[in-house]
């Protein structure tokens, strides 16, 4: 039995010879360095001609066909359970964090943006799920539509205006009412994107959109408001219905018409003039210059002409009528004309957006605002120069000292106050529920303003700052009560505001050649800008401090803001 079991070691040692023979090279220069010496056998050849790889399926097992199914923003990722199960969601991470996992408490009965701005600021790996009621159906819409549609509404609220912090807080709130948790909303001047990772292990899903027009319209923006609202505090709303409401709010018309459009700029170049000093034969001669400006700037727009040419072409008339009235010795105001010109021109929505977003972090959307600020600036500088150059050569008597003569009418400056921010809700395509409660936001402004300058004799800066902070802590409280943005309530209020009477003065004297008045008064211009957006935007803030809101146990204010830098 042994013997036919076991072969004998000279049995072997015949075996492994013959082996070596027939495994033998033909010559010598066909030896490698992985041949085997002679006397030891070759492991056994492989079945093909192809090695296996580790990831190859084992024998007895068959390999289907992996078809990786289109995700779903309501389906938890793979391994990751549900919270029907009493278990941590994908919004949770992993490990649990030093600090432990912050409470939120997103309730629906606070506006969506402070929900928004209380997880907006927090890190991904810190960031709670939200609290909502699980979607009845497995099968929800697909990650790339939701994606989409988070997008597309953000575009309109970045090209109404919108500050960046709200775009990307309502970016947030809509990708969080349909399922996804682990998302980060990213905006810029142009170009906005967001992208969503189901889990650590899986390719995160990014989606962009650029923002190449941009239009004033707060009635459409009030819209996106609302149906951002629906969408984070309606279980029932399906996206089938925020893309037709979203189609509905893109085909709606303006509010206003065009002929609507062009008195309201003369009404505000009116109310404006008059603010100055001016009487009614000025209000009517400023209110001509500017609707011929607004139809020379539509007829420059219709030519395909960049938005700093129209602007030059809208300061031009109202300069123009302005040297025309000196040089035929009519004894109006021809300063207050000119002044009431320029307040319809001046960007201060643009200026208060700008000057939020670096405020509350967002410094490259912030510098590309002002930089737009800038060059349409530049534009009323170029139009209006050009018109005080040509008056200049006729001899017109335009005077720079009458900037020191200051008139107080509180009751005819309040009521053109009013006005002014009557005409600038139209101009901005305001809703007419929100233009009254602008308009009186308007004429408190203009009564705090006159009575900390004329009355307390405060630094005009100093009081146009305490205006502005008014108006944005009304603004924003009308915001909250409303559920809606607060741009309505805010930038037709802060018109009576702006530097007009400054920026003129300060052209005059440099087309005169006269640096050392020039220099100045620009100067006082764009520190009273400055103090204008400062004031709004501490308004909100102060809004946001004082009034309880939806956040963590450890942060109350629902906003984490950055740590100061120390200098180092």
């Amino acid at each position: 039995m042994r013997s036919d079991r076991q072969q004998t070691p000279r049995a072997m040692g015949a075996a492994e010879t013959d082996t070596g023979e027939q495994q033998k090279p033909l010559s010598d220069e066909a030896h490698s360095a992985f041949t085997p010496p002679l006397g030891i056998p070759l492991p056994p050849p492989p079945e093909d001609e192809h090695p296996t790889s580790e990831f190859a399926v084992p024998d007895g097992l068959t390999a289907e066909a992996a078809i990786e199914p289109e995700g779903s923003a309501f389906v938890s990722p793979a391994g990751v359970k549900t919270p029907s199960n009493n278990q941590t969601t994908g919004g949770f991470p992993v490990i649990t964090p030093p600090n432990g996992i912050p409470v939120v408490r997103l309730t629906k009965d606070a506006p969506w943006q402070d929900r928004m701005r209380t997880m907006l600021r927090m890190p991904i790996s810190e960031r709670p799920t939200p609290e909502r009621v699980e979607r009845q159906d497995d099968t929800g819409p697909a990650v790339p539509r939701v994606l989409d549609l988070t997008l597309r509404i953000a575009e309109l609220l970045l090209a109404g205006g919108e500050g960046a912090e709200d775009v990307e807080a309502a970016m947030l709130g809509v990708a969080h009412a349909y399922g996804l948790d682990r998302c980060e909303p990213t905006v810029t001047f142009t170009l906005l994107s967001v992208s969503y990772q189901p889990s650590l292990v899986d390719d995160p899903v990014t989606a962009s959109r650029t923002v190449r027009r941009r239009g004033t319209d707060y009635t459409r923006l009030s819209a996106v408001f609302r149906l951002v609202d629906d969408i984070t505090s309606r279980d029932d709303f399906t996206l089938e219905e925020a893309y037709r409401r979203l189609a509905e709010i893109r085909r709606n018309r303006h509010p206003y018409p065009g002929w609507a459009l062009t008195v309201a700029g003369g009404g505000l170049a009116g109310a404006a003039s008059m603010l100055v000093g001016g009487d009614w034969p000025v209000f009517f001669a400023a209110a001509l210059g500017a609707m011929l400006g607004d139809r020379l700037a539509w007829l420059a727009s219709g030519r395909g002409l960049p938005e700093f040419y129209q602007f030059v072409a809208a300061a031009m008339p109202p300069a123009a009528i302005g040297v025309a009235l000196s040089l035929a010795n009519s004894g109006l105001q021809a300063s207050a004309v000119i002044t009431g010109g320029l307040f319809a021109l001046i960007p201060g929505r643009a200026l208060v957006a700008g000057v939020q977003d670096g405020l509350t972090g967002y410094y490259i959307t912030a510098a590309a605002r002002l930089l737009e600020v800038g060059y349409l600036i530049v534009g009323i500088v170029c139009g209006v120069l050009t018109v005080l150059y040509g008056g200049l050569q006729l001899d017109a008597k335009l005077n720079p000292e009458a900037a020191l003569r200051h008139v107080e009418r509180p009751y005819i400056q309040t009521l053109a106050a009013m006005l002014l921010a009557l005409t600038f809700c139209i101009l901005l395509q305001q809703e007419r529920h929100t233009v009254l409660f602008a308009t009186l936001n308007g004429g408190v402004a203009w009564v705090v303003y006159g009575a900390l300058a004329d009355t307390a004799n405060v630094p005009p800066v100093a009081a146009t700052t305490v205006a502005a902070g008014l108006v944005g802590l009304f603004g924003q409280l009308l915001s909250r009560y409303r559920y809606a943005s607060a741009l309505p309530y805010v930038t037709a209020a802060i018109g009576p505001l702006l530097p007009g009477s400054a920026t003129y003065f300060g052209l005059l004297a440099l087309a005169q050649g006269n640096l050392d008045r020039g220099i100045p008064h620009l100067t006082q211009a764009a520190a009273l800008a400055l103090a204008i957006a400062i004031g709004v935007n501490l308004g909100g803030e102060a809004a946001r401090l004082f009034l309880r809101m939806p956040g963590t146990d450890t942060d109350p204010s629902g906003r984490r803001a950055a740590k100061r830098t120390r200098g180092f």
